[in-house]
């Protein structure tokens, strides 16, 4: 009867939980103030101390018990017949509930801070800088914009391959192996700090996922976790895109929740970067989404951007194409759409199109720190 007590306010306070984060989500800068900047900083280094040392992902072990613990739950129930399961859903709403804790105390709150941009002092636009399906009218003065950052993009682009290649028709390869570009990612962080010291990254804690093929089967290139704080990069995808996917996920770890922005910060630390090999996969995922955003405004303008890359960037894109196509399947898409809708409760009213709205931010930054 106690731990059915126990299990009962458990639940009550997972609703009380509900309503304090919706509520905080009106405070943003008091949770950046005394949170991102404050409890979540002791937070984050704390874990990444504990367990950034350990070789393997601890989170993706954790994951598979909470995994393991819920199945239970599904197992029990039906072997009552769902009869008599009173006790049981009290036990997976306390479970619930104390998960739920967890993942807004460690991580989760960042959701509610305000814009990156404001401690940038960059200005910029809530939506895209192009927009969302093709057919949509926006400002002549957004276009050029645009097409002003792709030229700067491509320009960069082809400067770095010609200096990892002898020739513009051979793709870039990285020759690190995939552990060391991981041992790498941190010195971007390193520089960049010299220029915003938000961004100081230490102690490091990035892994390779014990669940790499689920997550391409999913979709998904990396992720956070937070219960442990220890990023985690599925070590399958090509090593052209590694730096850039493994940047992605330290800036999550710095507190960073906006998939966009977090897109943003991590070119921002792969181009600081000393090594052009990261800074080469920097700026082909920056091109690649400007790219996206010129197709969905022209076509045809799209089409003679597509003329001025050279073979070898070409087969590069195109590696990453085949890699991602060759993993597709009908589940992918659930995976998708249940992660549009997490990202969307969760202050990112575009869901999965926050991601392309890096460009955006590209657009502000350049307009102040010219690319």
């Amino acid at each position: 009867m106690q731990k059915e007590k126990r299990n009962k306010v458990l639940i009550v306070l997972l609703f009380v939980q509900i309503g304090i984060i919706y509520l905080l989500s009106y405070f943003p800068n008091f949770v950046e103030k005394y949170y991102t900047n404050g409890i979540y900083i002791l937070i984050s280094s704390f874990l990444r101390t504990i367990f950034g040392w350990v070789p393997f992902s601890i989170g993706d072990i954790l994951y598979a018990f909470i995994i393991a613990f819920l199945l239970r739950f599904i197992v029990l129930i039906i072997k009552k017949r769902f009869k008599n399961i009173k006790p049981i859903l009290f036990q997976l709403g306390a479970f619930i509930s104390i998960l739920y804790f967890c993942f807004y105390l460690f991580w989760g709150i960042n959701y509610s801070r305000p814009s990156i941009i404001h401690s940038l002092d960059i200005e910029s636009k809530e939506t895209a800088s192009a927009p969302q399906t093709k057919g949509e009218s926006t400002g002549m003065s957004d276009i050029k914009k645009l097409e002003n950052l792709t030229d700067k993009l491509i320009d960069r682009l082809l400067s770095l391959q010609m200096e990892l290649v002898p020739h513009d028709s051979l793709a870039v390869q990285v020759p690190y192996s995939k552990s060391e570009i991981l041992e790498r990612t941190s010195l971007g962080y390193k520089n960049l700090s010299q220029t915003f010291a938000q961004f100081k990254y230490k102690p490091s804690s990035i892994k390779k996922s014990l669940f790499s093929l689920p997550l391409i089967y999913m979709g998904f290139a990396g992720y956070l976790n937070p219960f442990t704080g220890e990023a985690q990069v599925d070590y399958l995808i090509p090593k052209t895109s590694l730096p850039m996917t493994s940047s992605h996920e330290v800036a999550h770890q710095l507190g960073i929740a906006s998939e966009s922005e977090a897109n943003f910060i991590g070119f921002l630390a792969a181009s600081f970067h000393d090594d052009k090999y990261f800074q080469y996969s920097a700026y082909l995922s920056a091109f690649r989404y400007a790219l996206h955003d010129i197709y969905i405004y022209d076509a045809e303008l799209y089409k003679r951007y597509i003329e001025k890359i050279p073979p070898g960037i070409k087969k590069n894109i195109r590696e990453n194409q085949e890699f991602w196509k060759r993993y597709e399947n009908p589940v992918e898409p659930l995976f998708k759409i249940f992660y549009d809708n997490y990202l969307k409760v969760n202050q990112q009213k575009s869901g999965l199109l926050s991601y392309n709205q890096m460009v955006d931010l590209l657009i502000a930054y350049d307009a102040k720190y010219p690319l």
